[in-house]
């Protein structure tokens, strides 16, 4: 495990935050997804709210790995646990007073279910639950869902615990191809995703006059496009499918890669080409016409295309980015075969179909699509919400990085987008 040393946070990190803090509040189901909250930190961020911090507080890393910060496992005595989400991530009832996967979770095994809604971006959760992680205490809480390069850097401060693959056998049969190996978490030994997100092009037809838009290259160069071009203000989404239009692996990239993709935005820049860099608040103008393209996330394209059929999506041949909101036990946890057993569940087919007609989000459970069509037919045909085969082919990760790396980039962003 990597020993926790606080990052210094640059100008152009500072500035990478506040970009994101700018991208809105998150909406409803029927209304708009909650990315923007979830996408609003980078890694910058994470040092501006968390780890500078942790530094300053006087508060010591951690000791050990993850398995010997690990607890006495009280869930076989205590039929409970205690789990920590975004806002509108997961099915609620018609009267919304109850939740239905989780009361069924809870008729079915006995383990009552503390579902907390704590979780309004990455920064702001990993604040509240640093002091006690770095201190080796229990945070509360025995499941948290944070996006993968927040998992990423928990894993890799030994802040989490290993999961037992006996407690999952649905989750490690049925975890979709796609997200079983991340470089941060090879085989997902710590992790598990909740859902993936992926980055498309969207595009308004009749802002286009019925013109398809394909690929990052259009978006930069078409001047029929110039002036009402959108492209997000989080540097892995934009960077990473900018690098897949030049041919390059956003998983496996040089410093010269990156610096070509920024060159290449840069000149969309300059030349007025590119509107924008947005959050979430890019699906007004999208809506609208205002953007008649912009890259964009799957789940708010679904929402979105939902209400104003002029709004659609292209899967550039190049590929695309997706990222993932992941599930991890933090370390101290006092129920974490509880929680293993609440994770196995929603890798269930039949489960995952219930949470993913609501969400709308790309669901990561292989063989979801029979038991989501009985529910809503038209969301199992969708492939933002469930890829085929041709479409997961596509998918990208954007790598890991160092802090050093981390620093560097976020700086050439910063400049480009501010």
């Amino acid at each position: 495990m990597e020993q926790y040393e606080p990052d210094r946070l640059t100008p152009a990190q500072l500035a990478a935050m506040r970009r994101g803090v700018r991208a809105g509040v998150p909406r409803g189901h029927g209304a708009f997804s909650r990315r923007s909250l979830l996408r609003a930190a980078g890694g910058g961020a994470l040092a501006a709210g968390g780890l500078s911090t942790l530094a300053a507080c006087g508060i010591p890393p951690a000791a050990g790995n993850a398995q010997a910060d690990s607890s006495e496992d009280h869930s076989a005595k205590e039929k409970r646990l205690n789990f920590s989400n975004w806002t509108e991530y997961m099915d609620l009832s018609e009267d919304k007073k109850s939740r239905p996967t989780l009361d069924a979770f809870r008729q079915r095994t006995g383990i009552k279910v503390k579902y907390t809604e704590d979780i309004n971006d990455n920064v702001e959760f990993f604040g509240k639950i640093k002091p006690q992680l770095a201190a080796g205490q229990d945070t509360g809480r025995d499941l948290i869902c944070v996006t993968d390069w927040l998992a990423a850097r928990l894993i890799r401060f030994g802040w989490v615990q290993k999961l037992d693959p006996a407690n999952l056998p649905h989750a490690y049969t049925n975890l979709s191809p796609q997200f079983r190996n991340p470089d941060w978490d090879p085989g997902r030994s710590y992790s598990y995703p909740w859902q993936g997100i992926s980055t498309v092009i969207a595009y308004n037809a009749k802002a286009t006059k019925g013109r398809e838009v394909t690929s990052v290259q259009q978006l930069l160069e078409d001047p029929a496009l110039k002036g009402r071009v959108g492209f997000l203000s989080e540097m892995r989404d934009t960077v990473g499918m900018t690098l897949l239009d030049s041919g390059k692996d956003p998983g496996d990239f040089t410093d010269d890669d990156f610096d070509g993709a920024i060159a290449r935005l840069q000149k969309g820049v300059d030349s007025g080409q590119i509107r924008r860099f947005t959050g979430n608040d890019y699906t007004s103008d999208l809506e609208s016409g205002d953007l008649a393209a912009c890259l964009a996330w799957a789940g708010d394209v679904v929402q979105l295309a939902a209400g104003t059929p002029d709004v659609r999506f292209h899967i550039p041949d190049s590929g695309y980015v997706t990222s993932s909101d992941s599930l991890l036990v933090p370390n101290k946890a006092r129920h974490k075969t509880n929680a293993e057993k609440l994770i196995d569940y929603y890798y269930e087919p039949k489960v995952a179909a219930e949470l993913a007609a609501w969400i709308n989000f790309v669901c990561p459970v292989d063989g979801v699509k029979a038991e989501l069509a009985k529910i809503d037919k038209e969301a199992a045909e969708n492939p933002l919400i469930v890829p085929d085969k041709a479409m997961a082919a596509k998918s990208r990760s954007f790598r890991s990085l160092t802090s050093k790396e981390e620093a560097r980039y976020e700086a050439a962003f910063a400049k480009l987008t501010t």
